[in-house]
């Protein structure tokens, strides 16, 4: 990070009103290698300097928590040697960036059905999860194996479940119970989304934390995102107004 890239997010960790939660959907690396006629893998190369700068980013301005869709429940479908890739990839990024999210207070989260990830995925992920536990800055939240629908269904099986057993009273059962529910209702919804690639949709990212999230879209690929585009989402969320259903203030 240079230092006029440093001053600015220091000008901009004095604002009121910073977003606690920001949310990422990370879209364009397999774009992005085609267009240089490369691999689709090495946009996922590249995309991790923007997962670095990123996170590095929302350190210095102290975001509580920043979660990254890193591989949703229908990227499985995608070929095996597409998958493979991914996965070793996942294993070795944890493995090198451990020292970068420690030197900068990070602690680790996993969001989704990881119990699909292989074995050495799992590993990988869980060893540095443990190892950076210790940390009290940004918590960075790898949605893996993930999928809105599925988290809802997951939930309402566990909900049902609970009904059945007569832990809960069905009765009982509004918003506020549901959301105990999902994968990690503790992080909060998402005050800021932000996607790149200039797609205008949620992908089943979230489902439910979405509902009053504000929305920015860029049209970068994700490997050509990094501090100043960051920066540039959050001042456009610190101009609106969270309403959240009620009329405009005078």
């Amino acid at each position: 990070m240079d230092k006029q890239t440093e001053e600015k997010l220091n000008r901009l960790k004095k604002e009121a009103g910073l977003p606690r939660h920001i949310a990422i959907i990370m879209d364009g690396n397999g774009r992005w290698a085609r267009e240089r006629k490369m691999p689709r893998i090495a946009g996922h190369k590249v995309g991790v300097e923007s997962v670095r700068s990123v996170v590095r980013a929302c350190a210095m301005l102290e975001i509580p928590v920043l979660s990254l869709f890193t591989f949703s429940v229908e990227n499985w479908n995608r070929p095996d040697y597409e998958i493979n890739a991914l996965m070793n990839y996942l294993k070795v990024a944890l493995e090198r960036e451990f020292l970068e999210l420690k030197n900068n207070n990070i602690r680790l989260n996993a969001m989704g059905r990881t119990e699909m990830l292989p074995r050495v995925t799992q590993k990988a992920l869980n060893q540095t999860i443990e190892k950076l536990k210790g940390n009290t800055g940004t918590i960075l939240n790898l949605c893996l194996s993930y999928g809105g629908r599925t988290e809802i269904t997951d939930a309402a099986r566990r909900i049902a479940e609970d009904s059945r057993t007569g832990s809960i009273d069905p009765e009982d059962i509004d918003e506020k119970l549901f959301s105990t529910y999902l994968y990690q209702p503790e992080l909060g919804d998402p005050d800021l989304l932000i996607r790149t690639s200039g797609e205008f949709r949620v992908s089943n990212f979230m489902l439910w934390q979405l509902a009053y999230t504000e929305i920015v879209i860029s049209d970068l690929y994700w490997p050509d995102f990094r501090e100043d585009h960051l920066m540039e989402a959050i001042y456009s969320y610190l101009g609106r107004e969270r309403r959240f259903g009620r009329v405009e203030s005078n």
